[in-house]
């Protein structure tokens, strides 16, 4: 039995997965539907609330523009989590490598074949990209372990929900809600990607400067506890990633104006660090300050 929470800003897109979850969950469950569109409180706080009202074992959070297109896939979580009582979450993306620069689950700049793992029909909203089907498994697994999973849907055990709930203090707004929690949970339990539940999610989230508002907050937060990972890193392969990420992340902060200060904050939050040398975030200052003297020129695009 599940216990399914959302947080619902729209009624039409409500009514359409709800009826989606009764065809496809295949077991006895519960829809905790939460009307946000007055109120538009914190997607945290929203949660807190689900899980506190659910009556079943298992929860899953969800957000409502998905159509799942897996047949009973209520008995293949119920499973997932029946046989390993160490497994504490359960997506259907996640990144084996979170960095300690900030950024989302998935890190770019980690090469590895490793960096991702998912199983989603990726719709766009805000791109005018044709329908993708986002397949990687790296390891041709049924279940893969990560740090990180995305929050378009996840599951997770009732009772710890509870122990670990969402941080709406810090994150107040929709970001960054997935990251805190399963930085929350990945010490103590295995957070997990199943390739056994296929989903279409309508939107592939806005990664713009609201949403590196929300990732700061939360790495000033979680920097002394990273970067972790579930791949093994030789030789110097952890500290190169974070020093290509620190450089891209800088360059961007300037082209979204944030300030030099801004920038130097993010920069001594990271030195916090108890995972690696602290080498790299002097690098990160060292670029800084040459782009700041025009010895380097910032580079133009976005980073994607």
């Amino acid at each position: 039995m599940i216990s399914i929470v959302i947080c619902s800003a729209d009624e039409a897109e409500l009514s359409k997965v709800s009826e989606n979850i009764r065809q496809t969950i295949g077991i006895p469950h519960e829809i905790i539907a939460i009307d946000n569109r007055a109120a538009r409180r914190g997607i945290c706080e929203v949660y807190n609330e689900g899980a506190q009202k659910a009556r079943f074992e298992l929860l899953c959070f969800m957000h409502e523009d998905i159509e799942i297109r897996t047949g009973n896939w209520g008995a293949i979580v119920s499973q997932i989590f029946a046989r390993d009582q160490g497994i504490g979450i359960v997506g259907v993306a996640g990144g084996g490598y979170k960095s300690l620069a900030p950024a989302g689950w998935y890190q770019l700049e980690f090469h590895s074949e490793e960096r991702s793992y998912q199983n989603v029909l990726q719709g766009y909203k805000f791109n005018e990209k044709a329908e993708i089907h986002a397949y990687h498994n790296p390891r041709n697994e049924r279940l893969s372990r990560v740090v990180c999973v995305d929050g378009l849907w996840f599951c997770t055990r009732r009772d710890i929900a509870l122990r670990f709930p969402f941080d709406g203090k810090l994150l107040s707004g929709f970001h960054g809600y997935d990251l805190d929690f399963c930085l929350s949970v990945f010490p103590h339990y295995k957070i997990m990607v199943t390739y056994d539940v296929l989903m279409k999610h309508a939107s592939e989230g806005n990664f713009n400067k609201q949403w590196l508002d929300q990732i700061l907050k939360l790495h000033k937060k979680w920097s002394y506890a990273l970067p972790q990972t579930t791949s093994v890193m030789r030789g110097n392969e952890m500290y190169d990633i974070e020093k290509r990420s620190f450089k891209k992340l800088i360059e961007q902060m300037i082209r979204w104006e944030y300030s030099y200060w801004q920038i130097q904050t993010m920069l001594w939050h990271s030195a916090r660090t108890k995972q690696m040398t602290t080498r790299v975030v002097f690098k990160g200052f060292l670029h800084l300050l040459k782009l700041k003297l025009h010895i380097l020129p910032v580079p133009d695009g976005q980073r994607t």
